[in-house]
């Protein structure tokens, strides 16, 4: 299903699935981000990927041939480091060691609060005791992202969203999720692009978190049938975002609307 685009001043696009999937870019999706450029859009890249720190990502990025300054890179866990230190949480983290850095400096001394990201295989059985322990005594339950699985070189992985919605049930807490579908994210994105989000067009392969989580943030957004997508996620959308094959028959829509 394509259909009419509305005019749109900026853009923001998720990562894994729209340009990439693992260590390998998507077929066209190099050209697309050039010719996106060469349009009279801010841009923006979203992630909730909660496994690679913010200059590795860029790192990895770069090694697959997209040029991504780091000022254009927004992601979920540098969002939940700022809500932690404004809060003057003390975290216990499930997360990858990957991603320690950026998080160093932040108090985790007696921990207040559980901070959960894809930890993979760190996901032991004694790291969620403790975690549920400490939920049960009263801390904040904090995602990162909550996605439901992702796709990789080997296949569909399970995310965070499966351990979270364990300690959930668990403990009997709901989790404070940072990272996409919650709206806070997205007009992060807006602001640092000085743009009103109905202007503005989020572009992902997650009906959920990326297209949905735009929508009900006041944003436009398309899926692309690229990455993690499934037919069936048509009928989550139910007609409310237009549907494109791929980045490149996007941008192709998006430059002949703009002339």
């Amino acid at each position: 299903m394509e259909r009419h685009l509305p005019a749109v001043r900026g853009c923001v696009l998720d990562l894994s699935g729209v340009l990439h999937v693992g260590s390998t870019p998507l077929p066209g999706a190099r050209e697309a981000l050039a010719q996106l450029r060469r349009l009279p859009l801010a841009l923006r890249f979203l992630t909730n990927t909660s496994r690679t720190p913010h200059a590795v990502l860029l790192d990895h990025l770069a090694r697959m041939g997209f040029d991504i300054p780091a000022a254009e890179l927004l992601t979920a866990p540098l969002a939940t480091r700022a809500v932690l230190e404004r809060r003057c949480l003390r975290p216990y983290f499930l997360i990858h060691p990957h991603l320690r850095p950026d998080f160093v400096g932040l108090n985790t001394r007696m921990p207040n609060a559980v901070v959960v990201g894809d930890a993979g295989r760190y996901f032991t059985y004694r790291r969620l005791n403790t975690a549920l322990r400490l939920l049960v005594d009263g801390a904040p339950l904090i995602a990162i992202a909550n996605n439901r699985y992702f796709m990789s070189d080997d296949g569909l992985n399970l995310d965070a969203g499966a351990f979270v919605a364990g300690l959930e049930y668990a403990a009997g807490c709901r989790a404070e999720t940072l990272g996409k579908p919650a709206p806070g994210i997205f007009l992060e994105a807006c602001a640092q692009m000085g743009l009103p989000p109905a202007s503005v067009m989020m572009v992902g392969d997650d009906v959920q978190a990326d297209v949905l989580g735009a929508l009900d943030a006041g944003l436009q957004a398309v899926l692309v049938r690229t990455g993690k997508f499934r037919e069936t996620d048509l009928q989550q959308l139910g007609g409310r975002a237009p549907v494109h094959d791929d980045l490149k028959r996007l941008v192709n829509a998006l430059s002949a609307a703009m002339g």
